[in-house]
């Protein structure tokens, strides 16, 4: 009896022997059977967003289109391309690199500034424009007997990199109310500080680029692309100058090399350009210690006058794809008409800014 019980047990397990190989390879199946649902489900899922993303893409912009072609004020439609992922991913990758450090020199841009009404508004607008250029440095004097509270608490929260001097202009070389902008220079004293500040704090093993960016123009960011290729001293078109829609060096299509100058106001200066349209590498500043901006000489010949001492015209270099493209425009604010402030002031018996900062 007892022989035939464990008989009995010994068919039994081995049954179950027999039967776990086909119990993993079932198990095994089904697993694979469900990762393969889940896996077409969850890209059946992404497709639908994707498509949902486009329709709701496509709704928006043509609901621009149709309100653009309501507006009365608008001609014509606007015609906005649908972005494609390609275009969408150069966006994306050129925005994550906008305004980081990197290897490349460090651009000093010197920009003299004094009070006015548009003051803020112009340092603003161009520290919109700093803040995406990498490795930038910007050099701000003012013309006054002591830094303002407005210059400093603007910098203070612009989050640039900056250093702030104050230099005023002497009293017999300031303008006066009445007098046109060509009749005396500006910004030489700003300017020779800057220069001076940067001689006393940097050296020879610094990798730089020094641009005289003045606070009534406009600038691409673009133009600071450009700028960090300059070897000696490199010039390009400035928009809006000298009468002109542009004013611009010509440069040999073959070689690169500038030729001449398309100015026609003063032609025989010796550099016939616009403070913005070139910038000197930090080592030919450092190496040209006697280069400096001066009050006695001819008016519109402050940019001559600083690169007769640092270069030839054989040695420049014509950037912007061949002085072909416009980065910059001397805008030059129009100062604000603010007549009806002093009817403010009589009525109210203070300032229309009384108590904020403009």
């Amino acid at each position: 009896m007892q022989n035939k019980q464990q008989s009995s047990n010994m068919m039994y397990k081995n049954g179950r022997g027999w039967l776990r190989p086909f119990y993993f390879i079932f198990l095994s199946r089904t697993i694979l059977v469900l990762g393969f649902i889940f896996v077409i489900w969850q890209s059946w899922n992404n497709i639908k967003a994707q498509e949902e993303l486009c329709q709701m893409t496509r709704e928006s912009l043509e609901a621009i289109k149709a309100a653009s072609i309501a507006c009365k004020n608008v001609k014509e439609p606007v015609h906005v391309p649908l972005p494609t992922s390609a275009r969408m991913c150069d966006a994306i990758g050129e925005y994550n690199e906008i305004g980081k450090s990197n290897d490349g020199p460090t651009i000093f841009a010197i920009t003299p500034t004094f009070t006015r009404p548009v003051q803020k508004a112009e340092l603003t607008r161009l520290s919109q424009t700093f803040l995406l250029v990498p490795n930038f440095h910007w050099i701000v004097i003012e013309d006054s007997e002591e830094k303002t509270p407005l210059v400093t608490n603007f910098l203070a929260e612009s989050g640039l990199t900056y250093t702030h001097i104050n230099a005023p202009t002497p009293t017999h070389y300031k303008l006066g109310k009445s007098d046109q902008v060509w009749k005396k220079p500006r910004g030489v004293e700003q300017r020779n500080a800057a220069l001076r500040w940067i001689r006393n704090n940097l050296n020879e093993s610094r990798n730089g680029v020094v641009y005289f960016a003045d606070d009534d123009n406009t600038y691409s960011r673009h133009l600071f692309r450009e700028m960090v290729k300059v070897k000696r001293v490199g010039v390009w078109p400035v928009g809006l100058v000298g009468g002109l829609m542009v004013e611009k060096p010509i440069c040999d299509e073959a070689t690169g090399k500038v030729t001449g100058f398309n100015a026609i106001w003063k032609p025989e200066r010796p550099f016939p350009i616009d403070m913005a349209g070139f910038a000197i590498n930090l080592q030919v500043i450092l190496e040209k210690k006697e280069a400096y901006f001066a009050y006695d000489i001819q008016s519109g010949f402050q940019e001559s006058e600083i690169l007769k001492k640092v270069t030839f015209r054989d040695e420049l270099e014509g950037l912007a794809s061949g002085c072909t493209k416009v980065y910059v425009w001397h805008t030059r604010t129009q100062n604000p008409v603010l007549n009806t402030e002093n009817i403010y002031k009589k009525k109210r018996g203070k300032a229309s800014n009384t108590g904020i900062e403009v």
